[in-house]
Parts: C-alpha cells; sequence; structure tokens
C-alpha cells in the first residue's frame, strides 16, 4: 500500500479527467449507500461486457464488488461527509477510487485472525492487485486495482 503525499486534487472531491469506460456515484452516507455502490459497481461492468465486448470475469466482478463495500463502508464509518465513486476499466484492470472527506490515510493493521472487525483495508490488499492511498487538498481517495480477467495478472 502507498500511504501517498499530500496534495493533488481540487478543494473538493477530485474530478478526474477519465474519457471512455467509467462511471461515478455520488454518495451521501447513508444507509443504503454501501448496496447503491455495490450495484452500480456491478452494474457498470456487466454492462461493460455486455455492450463494449469488453472481457470481464464473473470473479472480477465479485471481487470488485467486494473492494468497493469494504472501501465505501471504511469512508461511511471514518470521513464524514460524502463520498465519491469512481470506477473504470483500463487495460486489463478495473480501478475503484473511492473519495471521502476525512484527510487521514488508512493503515492495513497486522493480519489477526482474533480481532473482530477491522479487516476492510487488510482485505482489499490482498484482493487487488494494488492500493494506493493519496491525501488531495480536502480528505483522500483510495484508488484499488482489480484484473478483468482470471489470466490478467
Amino acid at each position: 500500500m502507498n500511504p501517498g503525499a499530500a496534495g493533488g486534487g481540487d478543494a473538493t472531491a477530485p474530478q478526474p479527467a477519465w474519457g471512455g469506460l467509467q462511471t461515478s456515484l455520488a454518495l451521501d452516507g447513508d444507509g443504503g449507500c454501501i448496496a447503491r455502490a455495490r450495484h452500480q459497481a456491478a452494474d457498470f461492468l456487466l454492462q461493460v461486457q455486455s455492450e463494449d465486448g469488453v472481457a470481464v470475469s464473473a470473479r472480477a466482478v465479485d471481487l470488485t464488488q467486494l473492494v468497493v463495500s469494504e472501501l465505501v463502508t471504511n469512508a461511511c464509518k471514518y470521513a464524514p461527509g460524502p463520498i465519491l465513486l469512481n470506477v473504470r476499466v483500463t487495460g486489463e484492470v478495473v480501478e475503484v477510487v473511492v473519495w471521502d472527506s476525512d484527510p487521514v490515510l488508512p493503515v492495513a493493521r497486522a493480519a489477526d485472525a482474533d480481532r473482530v472487525g477491522q479487516h476492510g483495508l487488510e482485505i482489499v490488499t490482498v484482493l487487488a492487485h494494488s492500493v494506493e492511498a493519496e491525501r488531495t487538498t480536502v480528505g483522500k481517495h483510495i484508488t484499488a486495482r482489480i484484473a478483468l480477467t482470471d489470466t490478467a495478472r
């Protein structure tokens, strides 16, 4: 995990200059936002597969939903205010970017089978090919990259 550096970003939630295959969702942190984020990510990947002909494995959809769920849950739990989810397909990976207003960068804790809870970032770092956290002018964003197919490494 790259702890990131201060800087980069606008005075509000970062607005990526992505073109092409992407979706974004603004969330307010209410009780249903985690489920909405999971559904948005899965629907997007299935649309990219069916309409754009991009190879997306069922495993990639499942992993993406789990990563989105963990990152949005952490944002809801630890950051006041809005959350922004961006999901994009680039090359052979899907990038999940979650922005929140808390500038404190997360730290994956050491594995501890006896600890109840607080395994979210630990799970994400195991599932994703890479995970980066970076402060923005306001808050931070966490980026996780997941292979679109089981053969893309």
